[in-house]
């Protein structure tokens, strides 16, 4: 008897036909590894290992479609799903069909409103000059850099439904959220709005920059029902909200994304905010990237549309272009996503900025002009992996635990991270903050011998919502009078103390992975990137998250070699979303 190890073969094993197992097994891998869904079109291509050597798509579809246990369609109910050379398990091609058809339903229902709101707009007009309003010279910025892209998302968020705002690090997406709802509240001042994210994390970080307004997980918006997977909020039962915003909204799987659309009533605007280029989510799907990718060009927006908005901009140069008379390849997400192209955190034109845009563009000569440099305004490469370089870095962490004061000790410690790729092996998280203790503990700055020992930092893995503690909350461990352990945690107003010993998930948080700092901020950061440069793992998208996490300098340790396939090697997540959009031309 042979024993299935493999998870995959053995999901395989559960239907019949010779010519569907290595399909399933394959699906199934393909899901594990964050894909939707297998593109046929990939295995004639070999960019997928497939056992059958099949020559063309029509083959493998003739073969599947002979399969009884394979669907072709939404309604069909069985375990698999044949649609557009894209093979599915049906709960995939479910949530993707789901999608679609409620994203089309908002669209048409603000086809309904858009005279009245247009009105609204214009009766606003002044208001709405007014808080736009800038006395700063743009001269100096590129010609797409100067356009108000904010206000241009507050006018289209304000006319739809359904608005993407998209935009890196330091491009105002929370405070064009702020401005919309400054809008939104002139027009009805008894606006009842939800602002959510994926993490609790997130949730805070959005709440915070919003001055305090409440805001709560995805899941505790839709309010989980214990021991399912369903929720109180769904299709039969609508959120009671005029607006709900979503932000790190790239941070969503299919699933969660699914089930939030449903659970949104005809009548309430939905708007995500995110960054298309940073990392998807840890689940299957990259629905944020993917809807945004549904659009040839950026910005695509109507003539029609673009007038309203330019009517409403005082400022001549910060108008959207006019000189096209229509937008070519106009899909059902025309005027529906914007993208805010002026960064106040970078200049495009150095440092950061000039960095993070050669990853996300793979500009091959910029990234070795900086490899070749070593050291630039910002930036600094070494490819020695260079101790006494590590050390330096590292020797910052003394500001924060020589701070007496604990709420300045926090603040301080984010003013530097240390950021790995991965958790295991030399550049790996756990040997990279066992490196770190040690080196402290020589200096004489830490005294690491018992688990929760003085100025020991911590990260919160798992959410205790009875503390108020979520995935992610990082604080420090300090002593009290009594010689007891207290970890503290800032919560905006003040501090947060809380026994150690009620937070059984948690991790020493010195170094932390690139995954984990997503939507986070620091002063300067050293990026370790793993000496073995074939990871999957290792992608752009990934390196771009870890340097926009700096607002003042970032270092990384890297082979170049390793840093180049690094920049090289992008994100790929299988599914039929942007196609499928693409395909339902307006």
């Amino acid at each position: 008897m042979v024993t299935i190890n493999n998870v995959h073969e053995q999901f395989a094993t559960f239907f019949e036909g010779e010519k569907l197992k290595p399909f399933a097994y394959l699906v199934s891998k393909q899901l594990s590894e964050g894909h939707i869904c297998i593109d046929l079109n990939e295995i004639i291509t070999g960019d997928i290992e497939f056992p059958v050597d099949y020559r063309r798509v029509a083959d493998i579809e003739r073969d599947l479609s002979a399969e009884k246990l394979v669907g072709t369609s939404f309604e069909d109910r069985q375990p698999f799903i044949l649609y557009n050379s894209r093979f599915y398990i049906q709960r995939y091609f479910a949530y993707e069909t789901l999608i679609l058809k409620r994203i089309k339903r908002f669209l048409e229902n603000e086809e309904q409103a858009f005279i009245e709101r247009k009105e609204q707009l214009l009766a606003q007009q002044d208001y709405i000059r007014e808080l736009f309003d800038s006395k700063e010279n743009v001269e100096h910025l590129s010609l797409e850099e100067r356009v108000d892209w904010q206000q241009a998302a507050s006018i289209l968020a304000v006319l739809n439904n359904f608005t993407i705002i998209t935009g890196g690090p330091g491009t105002g997406k929370t405070t064009t959220t702020a401005k919309l709802l400054s809008i939104l509240r002139k027009v009805n001042p008894d606006l009842n709005v939800a602002l959510a994210a994926p993490t609790g994390k997130a949730a805070a970080r959005l709440a915070e920059s919003l001055s305090g307004a409440e805001s709560t997980t995805i899941h505790r918006l839709l309010k989980t029902i214990p021991n399912t997977h369903h929720f109180y909020y769904n299709e039969a039962n609508t959120l009671p909200y005029d607006v709900v915003i979503i932000d790190e909204a790239s941070m969503i799987d299919v699933t969660l994304f699914a089930k939030l659309l449903l659970a949104i009533g005809d009548g309430t605007r939905l708007i995500l905010l995110g960054d298309k280029d940073q990392l998807a989510s840890v689940e299957a799907g990259s629905l944020f990237r993917d809807l945004c990718l549904t659009q040839t060009e950026s910005n695509a927006i109507t003539p029609e549309i673009k007038q309203l908005i330019n009517s409403l901009i005082q400022d001549s140069q910060k108008k959207v272009p006019t000189n096209d008379t229509q937008v070519v390849d106009s899909t059902l997400l025309t005027n529906h996503i914007i993208e805010l192209k002026r960064s106040r955190r970078f200049d495009s034109n150095k440092g950061i900025g000039k960095l993070s845009k050669a990853i996300i563009n793979n500009d091959v000569n910029q990234l070795t002009s900086y490899i070749n440099l070593g050291k630039s305004e910002q930036v600094q490469i070494d490819t020695t992996y260079s101790e006494a370089l590590f050390n330096q870095c590292v020797a910052r962490y003394r500001d924060f635990i020589e701070e007496e004061n604990i709420k300045m000790a926090l603040k301080k410690f984010n003013e530097f991270r240390v950021l790995c790729a991965i958790r295991e092996g030399e550049q790996g998280l756990y040997h990279i903050n066992r490196r770190i203790e040690d080196m402290l503990a020589r200096m004489g700055l830490l005294y690491p011998h018992i688990e929760f020992y003085q100025n020991r930092p911590i990260i919160v893995t798992s959410n205790y919502y009875n503390l108020d503690l979520y995935n992610g909350d990082i604080g420090i461990i300090r002593f009290n009078r009594d010689q007891q352990a207290v970890a503290f945690f800032d919560d905006g107003d003040g501090l947060k103390s809380i026994a150690p010993s009620l937070i059984g998930h948690c991790e020493t948080v010195f170094a932390m992975t690139i995954h984990k700092s997503q939507g986070s901020e620091y002063g300067e950061i050293l990026i370790v990137l793993p000496e073995k440069d074939d990871l999957n793992l290792l992608t752009r998208e990934l390196l771009y998250t870890a340097i926009t996490r700096a607002k003042k300098g970032v270092t990384i340790q890297s082979s170049e070699k390793g840093l180049q396939s690094t920049t090289d090697r992008q994100v790929k997540r299988t599914s039929g979303i942007s196609e499928r959009f693409k395909m339902s031309v307006i």
